[in-house]
C-alpha cells in the first residue's frame, strides 16, 4: 500500500468513526449532558418535594384527576369491594350541595357537602391532614429516598391544591358546587376529602 493510499484509509477511518460518535452538549460547568433514558424508572430522589410538585401537578395529578375520577356512586360501590381494614385513595368528581362552612381555627377549614346524599366534609386548609392527593395520583414510595422525603411530598402537594382554590367563607352555605376532590375510603366509609377544584354554580 502506498503512502498516498495508507494515509486515505486512516482518515477514512477517522472519519467513519466520528460519525459514529454523538454530539453531547456540555452544561455551564463543561460536563457533558446526558438525555434522560425514556424506558428508565422514575425516580424524585434527587428532588425537593417543591421541584417534584411543580414537575407532576399537571402532568400527574390534574390530569389523573381529569381522566380517572370517579363518581359517588361508583365510590360508593368500590367502597364495598375493599377488604375489612383496608383503605383506597382516588379521585372524585362530583356536584354536592354545601351544609355548613366549618372553621376549625385559622389554619384548618373545611366543607360540609352532601354528594348524593352523602355527608363529606372535605379539607380546605391551608393545613391539610391526608396523604388522599399523593395516594390518589400514583406517587409511589420506591420513587423516594426515604419516608421523610416521601411525607414532605404529602405536605407539598397539599399545599398546592390550597393556593388552587377560591377564597371560602360562610356565604357558600347552601350552594350547590362542582368540585374535584381526593379521597381516602374504605368500607366504612370517607376517611378523609381533600379539595383540587370547588366551583360554585352560577346563581
Amino acid at each position: 500500500m502506498s503512502k498516498k493510499q495508507w494515509g486515505i484509509s486512516v482518515l477514512s477511518g477517522a472519519s467513519l468513526l466520528l460519525t459514529a460518535c454523538t454530539v453531547v452538549d456540555l452544561d455551564a460547568d463543561g460536563k457533558p449532558i446526558i438525555p434522560p433514558d425514556p424506558n428508565a424508572k422514575a425516580s424524585y430522589s434527587n428532588q425537593t418535594p417543591q421541584q417534584v410538585v411543580q414537575e407532576t401537578w399537571d402532568s400527574k395529578v390534574m390530569s389523573t384527576a381529569k381522566t380517572h375520577a370517579l363518581d359517588w356512586p361508583a365510590l360508593q360501590q368500590r367502597s364495598h369491594m375493599l377488604k375489612a381494614g383496608s383503605s383506597e385513595s382516588v379521585f372524585v368528581k362530583a356536584r354536592g350541595q354545601v351544609t355548613a362552612f366549618n372553621s376549625v381555627s385559622d389554619r384548618e377549614r373545611n366543607l360540609a357537602i352532601s354528594f348524593n346524599g352523602m355527608p363529606v366534609t372535605v379539607q380546605l386548609g391551608p393545613v391539610i391532614r391526608s396523604n388522599a392527593i399523593r395516594d390518589a395520583a400514583g406517587f409511589n414510595f420506591a420513587d423516594f429516598t426515604n419516608q421523610v422525603q416521601f411525607a414532605q411530598l404529602t405536605k407539598a402537594l397539599n399545599r398546592q391544591a390550597v393556593k388552587q382554590l377560591p377564597p371560602v367563607d360562610a356565604s357558600w352555605q347552601g350552594k350547590t358546587v362542582d368540585t374535584v376532590v381526593a379521597v381516602t375510603f374504605s368500607q366504612d366509609g370517607v376517611q378523609d376529602a381533600v379539595a383540587l377544584t370547588l366551583t360554585p354554580e352560577a346563581p
